[in-house]
């Protein structure tokens, strides 16, 4: 959904991605997550070059994107939040792979992560 400009070293790749589920009812995909480390310098080099490309807006060092790139994402916990539009956030997400052989009619569901965060409340 977006990719932000790092920090340090990385103040001059997008290395910082926005991610999101997909609401199975309208297939809007709402916002659920940010995560920025996981990825080898190659694979940020690559996305920058790919986000670029693909940029829709771009406001400085924040760029919204076209949702092509499909992130797996490891997690500790998922909360209720009022940052993404899912109303969910992730706790301590961490990219555990680009799924190139993923489309985005794939990745998770917005009622998928309802659930996980419901079965974890009532754990």
């Amino acid at each position: 959904m977006a990719a932000e400009l790092g920090h340090g070293k990385r103040n001059h790749v997008l290395s910082d991605y926005t991610f999101a589920v997909r609401d199975e009812e309208t297939g809007q995909l709402s916002t659920i997550g940010k995560a920025y480390s996981g990825l080898t310098d190659v694979e940020i080099a690559e996305l920058t070059e790919h986000f670029k490309k693909t940029t829709t807006a771009n406001r400085g060092r924040y760029r919204e994107v076209k949702p092509q790139i499909i992130l797996e994402i490891a997690f500790d916990s998922i909360q209720p939040s009022t940052r993404h539009s899912s109303g969910l956030a992730l706790r301590f997400p961490r990219i555990k792979a680009i799924r190139r052989d993923k489309g985005v009619d794939a990745i998770d569901t917005l009622a998928y992560a309802r659930s996980l965060a419901t079965s974890r409340d009532s754990a």
